[in-house]
């Protein structure tokens, strides 16, 4: 990455870091709300279902909106929104409220990713190692949910959420002084540089689907099964969902470069092989030796996140926040519309039975990659507004 590209890229990291860790959040709030409020399996996926709802239609919407005319305002009002919103969540009182206040904050995090998406690639000109720092970012937060938030809650209950919006002050300026510099002109969309791949664009985006289910239904109950697989309490918990998150920003950050040498569309699929054994793993082996597992399962699913950012900007070329929007939308807001149903399975049957279900995902994930073409490697060049606008 050029030495002019890597301080922006990486306050852009700070930021997707900042909004991702609010939807970490959210995973680390179920054992409190269980301990405080008394919600059962059903109710605690149904915050999940909150948190996604929101997102999975109104990201994509952003998206076309975003490729209409420029909207940097988006990123900060979305930082913002995805903070408030956990914060409410530990103030209020009854279920109803709470799962208004999950949605705000999924709202938030689908306003921010469109155009942050598309001020990454203005940035790194479209790099893969660029985009995956990006990426990594909101790994990083994700990481750090359960090691800044976890503690808050267990000191001062769920009414300490709102101390977490430090973190959201923290976002806002390491994106503010990068609205202004580098956000595309609107006369740079009007570039056409190649042809919409839509029949590919439609493959990658049911692989997303599939391993957001994967990856968000994990995440959900990851907290709940360790402390009984492992018989601990809640610190058991945290560290399984900072396993989880950490081992995924490495990931993030090993994808990119995997895809220099081997190509995306190889390394994506190959990624989805793996997790089939790991995820598994997570499912059936006893004691802390699980914890290996758990970041195996969290470096397969996620070396292919910024890859699916890259390659959906690349099969539609002219419509870039479109595919930023869906493809960081569906990332997590598909799982989180099918969280209610693995709760239902959970309260029929076994956390464990769930878990072990999940293991058909990414083996769907690897049969669609397998049918994905790989497009040429775009890299717009830096401060070129022709082709960094309209990629």
């Amino acid at each position: 990455m050029q030495t002019s590209r890597r301080v922006p890229t990486l306050l852009l990291a700070v930021g997707h870091g900042s909004v991702d860790l609010f939807q970490g959040a959210v995973p680390v709030l179920v054992p409190f709300l269980v301990a405080e409020r008394s919600y059962g399996y059903l109710a605690v996926s149904g915050l999940a279902l909150a948190a996604s709802l929101l997102s999975s239609v109104a990201q994509p919407l952003f998206g076309l909106w975003t490729d209409r005319r420029p909207l940097p305002w988006l990123a900060p009002i979305g930082l913002v929104l995805a903070g408030l919103g956990i914060a409410v969540a530990g103030l209020v009182e009854g279920y109803p409220l709470t799962f208004a206040a999950v949605a705000l904050s999924g709202l938030g995090v689908a306003a921010y990713h469109p155009e942050a998406a598309r001020l990454a690639r203005a940035v790194t000109g479209g790099d893969p190692v660029g985009m995956s720092t990006f990426s990594v970012g909101g790994n990083i937060g994700f990481a750090l949910a359960p090691v800044l938030a976890a503690p808050v809650l267990a000191l001062g209950g769920l009414r300490a959420a709102p101390l977490l919006l430090v973190l959201t002050t923290i976002g806002l300026l390491a994106t503010l002084p990068l609205l202004g510099k580098h956000s595309p002109a609107p006369s740079t969309r009007e570039a056409k540089p190649g042809r919409d791949n839509w029949p590919a664009f439609r493959t990658l985006s049911a692989v997303i689907v599939v391993r957001s289910i994967g990856y968000i239904g994990l995440s959900t109950f990851l907290g709940l099964f360790v402390q009984q697989r492992v018989h601990a309490g809640a610190t058991a918990s945290a560290a399984a969902l900072f396993v989880l998150y950490a081992a995924g920003a490495l990931g993030t950050m090993l994808g990119g470069r995997l895809a220099r040498r081997w190509g995306r569309v190889r390394v994506l699929w190959i990624s989805y092989a793996c997790a089939v054994p790991a995820l598994a793993g997570v499912a059936l082996v006893p004691g802390p030796a699980l914890y290996l597992f758990i970041a195996a399962t969290a470096i397969a699913f996620s070396v292919p996140f910024s890859l699916h950012v890259t390659l959906g900007q690349d099969y539609l070329p002219n419509r870039i926040g479109t595919a930023s929007g869906v493809t960081l939308g569906l990332a997590v807001s598909a799982g989180g519309v099918f969280a209610p149903l693995l709760g239902l399975l959970a309260d029929a049957t076994s956390l464990q039975f769930t878990l072990a279900c999940l293991v058909v995902l990414p083996a769907a994930a690897w049969l669609l990659g397998r049918r994905l073409p790989e497009p040429a490697l775009t890299v717009v060049g830096h401060n070129d507004p022709a082709r960094t606008g309209s990629r």
